[in-house]
């Protein structure tokens, strides 16, 4: 069989490796591109370790809730391309991360990959064994849990890529449900603006009073214009100030005192967020290989 650019590219876009280590295993395995990834491993030549370094922002959130309705958790695992999201492996390997961090509701991220799966391994050799086999970086990259004795629990789910987790004191399930869809969608920082950082507040009183000082307003006037401003932003960040999603006419304080409930904490987590994209171009990466051989 012809080992075409186009089988090398795919293997070396699969294995990280390079371009005549790709050629040479495809030469091997008579352009056989599983065979050919068997092939370098037994060589060691796609070691899971030399992807660790890779951006993987894509991925998936999960999300589960205890029987009894006390506890939940939500995970984001993330891989490089959204096309290996839809495969079993990584669903399998999500699904199972996802029940045992709700069976065992460990502390923080570190004792999640120090959980055991049913293979015996550790989430986080679990994780490198699942690199090796698909071909790509993947990481359980952020963990958050959520536990009350008295309160309710709600859960949302965008999908696979946005997971939300809400207690309430007082109120039901159905509400902290709404609550989490409406903090999936309008991204509040906090729950109030007594939470809102004195230095935050600083900062955006310097940008309106510049703004405001070239209208050539009386101080007083000015000083009215700032705080104004500022309201206006405190409510657009803060839960309590927001209207609601599923009623723009009342704001989401609103609704919880008409229930007589509050909220005691709220976790959001989106697939990628904060994770700095790198844009590659295969053409410029050949050429700097071919330059640099």
């Amino acid at each position: 069989m012809a080992i075409t650019a186009a089988l090398v590219k795919e293997l070396r876009e699969r294995t990280q490796a390079g371009m005549m280590e790709c050629k040479k295993a495809l030469v091997e395995t008579n352009g056989d591109i599983e065979a050919a990834i068997e092939y370098m491993r037994k060589a060691g030549l796609a070691k899971a370790d030399k992807k660790s370094g890779r951006t993987a922002a894509e991925g998936a959130i999960v999300s589960r809730t205890s029987d009894d309705g006390k506890a939940a958790v939500v995970v984001e695992i993330n891989c490089e391309t959204d096309f290996v999201t839809k495969g079993d492996d990584f669903q399998n390997f999500t699904n199972e991360v996802a029940d045992l961090a709700i069976k065992n509701l460990p502390d923080d991220i570190d004792g999640l990959l120090n959980l055991k799966m049913a293979s015996g391994d550790t989430i986080a050799d679990a994780t490198k064994a699942l690199i090796a086999k698909i071909g790509e970086n993947i990481t359980v990259r952020r963990y958050v849990k959520a536990q009350t004795d008295a309160g309710v629990i709600g859960t949302y789910l965008h999908g696979s890529r946005i997971g939300v987790v809400t207690t309430l004191s007082g109120g039901n399930e159905e509400l902290a449900k709404d609550i989490a869809m409406h903090v999936a969608a309008s991204k509040p920082v906090c729950v109030s603006s007594e939470q809102v950082s004195q230095d935050v507040i600083e900062k955006e009183k310097e940008i309106y009073s510049a703004q405001a000082a070239e209208s050539g307003k009386p101080p007083e006037i000015i000083e009215k214009m700032v705080m104004g401003r500022i309201n206006k932003f405190l409510k657009e960040i803060t839960l309590l100030g927001q209207p609601f999603v599923k009623d723009p006419d009342m704001t989401v304080e609103k609704l919880l005192k008409d229930a007589n409930a509050m909220v005691e904490s709220f976790y959001r987590l989106e697939v990628g967020e904060g994770v700095e994209k790198k844009e590659e171009n295969f053409a410029d990466e050949v050429m700097a290989q071919v330059k640099g051989s």
